[in-house]
């Protein structure tokens, strides 16, 4: 899982790579037609091809909800919402505040999934190492920090290497999946993973809602609420350990 979503940073930096370098002679509106027509061979590429596997354990139909698996529905859905602060808001700073042009996003785009390409197979080794409590509560307690430092600070600098720590960190969200898996009926995996995209765009529908209107009172709001995303999920981390013991006593 680690190397995969390896590769995902990679494909994010060479879209970056293109947004810098088409950013200074193509709109918007080229930019898109281009993506869009590269999504659109994907899929037909995608269309001829059969990822089933007869050797797999046969996956239930519908959605599966069990309340065995609380846990990650709530690390899922919290973490859902962290994300959508980082992805929204941390920009809308650097842009609304500190005036950073499109080309100074793509470069901080560029760097984090440069980062996020070589740590990411990193962290799946980590996971085998130390367990997943130990790497969610580094990745909680840095989130703690990092969204203290975005309503605190006014150093674009410092906002920057935040913003850097905050994309690092939030790869360790890999561990939440692993501890899904070890908890998890083998049948049941399928499902859960699509229940688990449901939640994570319940917060993607409320978050950003909820955040815009509370930034036009103080930009810093949002960043307090993701601090307090963060504190409760640092909490339930703590729990893992105890469900992975149930997991392996009803397997």
């Amino acid at each position: 899982m680690g190397r995969l979503r390896g590769l995902t940073a990679g494909g994010n930096l060479l879209a970056g790579v293109f947004i810098l370098g088409c950013s200074n002679f193509l709109g918007f509106l080229e930019m898109y037609l281009i993506v869009g027509c590269l999504a659109f061979c994907a899929a037909l590429y995608a269309l001829c091809r059969r990822p089933d596997c007869s050797s797999l354990p046969r996956q239930r139909a519908g959605i599966v909800l069990k309340s065995r698996y609380w846990l990650f529905y709530a690390l899922t859905i919290l973490s859902g919402g962290r994300r959508q602060i980082f992805t929204v808001f941390s920009v809308l700073l650097l842009v609304q505040r500190f005036g950073y042009s499109i080309t100074d996003i793509a470069i901080l785009f560029t760097i984090n999934n440069s980062i996020s390409w070589f740590l990411n197979p990193l962290i799946g080794k980590a996971i085998n190492a130390w367990g997943e409590r130990r790497l969610l509560t580094l990745e909680y307690v840095s989130v703690l920090g990092i969204f203290a430092g975005y309503a605190l600070l006014d150093n674009h600098i410092v906002i920057c290497a935040l913003y850097i720590i905050d994309q690092m960190v939030f790869n360790f969200a890999i561990a939440v999946r692993t501890f899904f898996q070890k908890i998890a009926a083998p049948e049941d995996i399928a499902p859960s993973m699509a229940v688990s995209v449901t939640i994570n765009h319940i917060a993607a529908v409320g978050v950003p809602a909820i955040g815009g209107m509370l930034w036009l009172i103080d930009y810093s709001i949002p960043f307090w609420m993701g601090a307090g995303l963060g504190l409760v999920s640092l909490l339930l981390v703590q729990y893992i350990d105890r469900e992975l013991r149930r997991g392996r006593a009803t397997a």
